[in-house]
């Protein structure tokens, strides 16, 4: 049986909505708010839905969809606007993904990489 990702957060720019999944709430307040500033600012400017999930490793990555009907949604831009996210808050992201394999997966901080 394949594990699915977990949902870290979310924006979706059809329904103007922020989510963040309850378990990450114990993050610190500076964290999630540069996490839905990021997500809000990322549909805002190109569109559809954008997800942040951990994958069962604890990589994290980003997950986009549009409708398909939405003609306005550029994948080109919107991939463009990722490897801009993951260069600006790189240090962020590497340490959301340690959080993750340390505090939920459960692994020891001395053996991770």
């Amino acid at each position: 049986m394949e594990q699915e990702n977990l949902v870290l957060c979310g924006a979706n720019s059809y329904e103007q909505k922020y989510y963040l999944n309850q378990q990450f709430s114990g993050l610190p307040e500076q964290v999630r708010q540069e996490l839905q500033i990021m997500c809000v600012l990322y549909t805002e400017e190109v569109g559809g839905v954008l997800t942040l999930e951990f994958t069962p490793e604890g990589e994290l990555i980003f997950r986009t969809q549009a409708d398909d009907s939405d003609y306005l949604y550029d994948e080109i831009s919107g991939g463009l606007k990722i490897g801009e996210l993951r260069r600006e808050k790189q240090e962020l992201l590497e340490a959301l993904e340690l959080y993750y394999q340390v505090f939920v997966l459960g692994k020891k901080p001395e053996d991770l990489p």
